[in-house]
């Protein structure tokens, strides 16, 4: 959990929160998100999914889009010394990263926007916030 502002550097290198890194582990997967995001998992929480998804219907064709996109845009990355990643330019473009980031924890996963998608989204999330949390669950907050 938690959400942090970067910048990706001249060759596309974005720094994962040091928060994030330990959880990530040495190598994670990197992919097409929803809203314009990108999605990183651990390993471990990939292969769960990786396995949800495999029960999915193929015979629909919404599923097959869906599974030919997220995983023709997965890549295994890890970080380096720095604990930089690259983002690859065919994730770029999906989530219309340029420069300014914002890195988000979200359960089992971290979450990549551009700056400006992830204000235009939060501001217009946070106008029903209470009604989205009212129609989803009561978790008790």
């Amino acid at each position: 959990m938690g959400e942090f502002q970067h910048s990706l550097d001249e060759k596309g290198r974005l720094i994962i929160p040091a928060k994030f890194r330990e959880d990530l582990g040495e190598k994670f997967v990197l992919t097409r998100g929803l809203d314009s995001s990108l999605f990183v998992y651990p390993i471990s929480q990939w292969k769960i999914l990786e396995e949800k998804i495999k029960e999915l219907p193929t015979s629909q064709a919404d599923t097959r889009a869906f599974v030919r996109l997220f995983f023709s845009g997965a890549v295994e990355a890890e970080p380096d010394k720095q604990g930089r990643m690259v983002l690859p330019q065919h994730l770029r473009e999906h989530a219309k990263v340029e420069r300014d980031v914002y890195i988000i924890g979200v359960s089992t996963k971290i979450e990549i926007w551009s700056k400006q998608i992830w204000e235009e989204y939060t501001n217009h999330a946070r106008q029903s916030y209470e009604e989205i949390a009212e129609n989803i669950i009561d978790i008790g907050i």
